[in-house]
């Protein structure tokens, strides 16, 4: 009796377990709509204005994670299989896409970079590759836009009047932003106008709104600070009397908050780029996150150097 309790138990073990596994490998579909992967939570947002209510929107790359070096899961690759579309930035940002999107097999792959003129990174190590943050730069992001539009009007032919409603209608959010950011920015003394990341993904919003860019590192995925290039970064900080710097949400801020004290500037708060904060966070939409980001910009630039504003 005891023997047949003990095999029932382990049966229903089992199963309990395989049933686990597979939920957790494959995550059920929330409706009948077509499904839509992107690599990250900015791609997301940006494919959910288009999409509309037409389609089911997944990042695979969850809030708060560095997406540069990530690593797929199994659970990942499973959804990739189930996938209808993906979306990936492109421009070198998801070298591990690559094998997220083999194991897809035939579903299509949409790059929402294809088709832009990049800016390219000015690094010894990555000298004359380019830049992949150009959704920082509200006038870039149309570019997505326009691609998830005639993306989503491939994938589902007869929302095609909707993704090109819902497409123009966002694109007058970027527009009126850009309008905003060039206006807060515009505040900021010309000798102030030295913007100070831990990464250099600030590059497109530099470029378009006429800021000069400075970083520790070029990109995350190098993410380590030589004793020269900190050195570099606190002379530069020094003499250009630059009130604060910043650090981004997904790494450490800990380097970047010694260059703070060592070269009398504060540090003046974390910038989310490669990640949306939670609902209740202050970057929830690429919208919010801008507005966030050059909130702190203006706060810190416009300030005094060593004091809060």
């Amino acid at each position: 009796m005891h023997c047949r309790l003990l095999q029932l138990l382990l049966i229903c073990s089992g199963i309990s377990l395989l049933t686990a596994c597979s939920g957790s490998l494959q995550p059920s579909r929330q409706s009948n709509k077509p499904l839509v992967l992107t690599t990250f939570t900015v791609l997301a947002d940006l494919a959910r204005n288009v999409a509309g209510d037409r389609l089911e929107v997944r990042s695979i790359v969850k809030q708060g994670a560095e997406i540069h070096g990530y690593q797929p899961t199994p659970s990942d690759l499973n959804q990739a299989a189930d996938a209808d579309l993906i979306i990936e930035n492109g421009l070198g940002l998801e070298l591990w896409a690559q094998k997220f999107t083999a194991s897809a097999g035939d579903v299509p792959t949409v790059t929402l970079s294809q088709g832009m003129e990049p800016l390219l990174i000015e690094s010894d190590v990555y000298a004359g590759k380019p830049n992949p943050h150009a959704w920082m730069s509200p006038q870039r992001a149309m570019h997505y836009v326009d691609q998830l539009a005639e993306a989503f009007g491939k994938l589902d032919p007869s929302g095609t009047s909707a993704y090109a409603a819902n497409a123009a209608r966002y694109k007058e959010q970027l527009r009126a932003l850009d309008a905003e950011l060039r206006s807060a920015l515009a505040a900021i003394p010309a000798r102030h106008r030295v913007l100070v990341s831990c990464e250099g993904a600030f590059s497109y919003l530099a470029h378009d709104y006429g800021l000069k860019e400075e970083y520790l590192w070029p990109v995350n995925a190098e993410s380590q600070v030589t004793p020269q290039r900190m050195a570099r970064l606190i002379t530069t900080v020094r003499l250009r009397q630059i009130p604060a710097v910043f650090c981004e949400s997904t790494v450490s801020d800990k380097a970047q908050r010694e260059v703070a004290r060592a070269s009398g500037a504060r540090f003046g708060g974390t910038f989310y780029v490669d990640s949306l904060s939670s609902s209740d966070g202050p970057a929830s939409s690429l919208l919010d996150l801008q507005r966030h980001n050059v909130q702190l910009i203006v706060q810190g630039l416009a300030a005094t150097p060593g004091k809060q504003p």
